[in-house]
C-alpha cells in the first residue's frame, strides 16, 4: 500500500501502463496465433495477409515500447520463416 501521495500516483500510472503495454501485447500475440494457425493449415492464401497483421501488431508494440525492438525481430522472423517454408512446401 503507497503512503505518500507520490507513491499513490507512480501506483495510478504503473496500473494505466500495465494495461495498455498488456492490450499490444496481447494484440500482438493473436494476430501470431492466427496466422500460425493458418500457416498450419495449408490456407496460404490467408495466411499471408494474417502474417502481415501480426508483423504490424509486432512493431507496433515495439514502437510503443511495450516489447523490445529486436524480441520484434526475433518474432517476425520465424513467422516469416515458418510461412515461407509451407509456401515451399506447397511447391513442390
Amino acid at each position: 500500500m503507497a503512503n505518500t501521495l507520490s507513491a499513490e500516483k507512480r501506483a495510478r500510472q504503473a496500473r494505466k501502463a500495465y494495461d495498455r503495454n498488456r492490450w499490444y501485447r496481447g494484440r500482438a500475440r493473436t494476430f501470431i496465433k492466427r496466422a500460425r494457425t493458418l500457416i498450419d493449415a495449408g490456407d496460404l492464401e490467408t495466411a499471408a495477409d494474417g502474417v502481415q497483421r501480426a508483423c504490424q501488431a509486432l512493431d507496433k508494440a515495439a514502437q510503443k515500447g511495450v516489447i523490445h525492438r529486436n524480441n520484434a525481430a526475433r518474432r517476425k522472423s520465424r513467422l516469416m520463416k515458418a510461412f515461407n517454408q509451407a509456401r515451399a512446401a506447397t511447391q513442390t
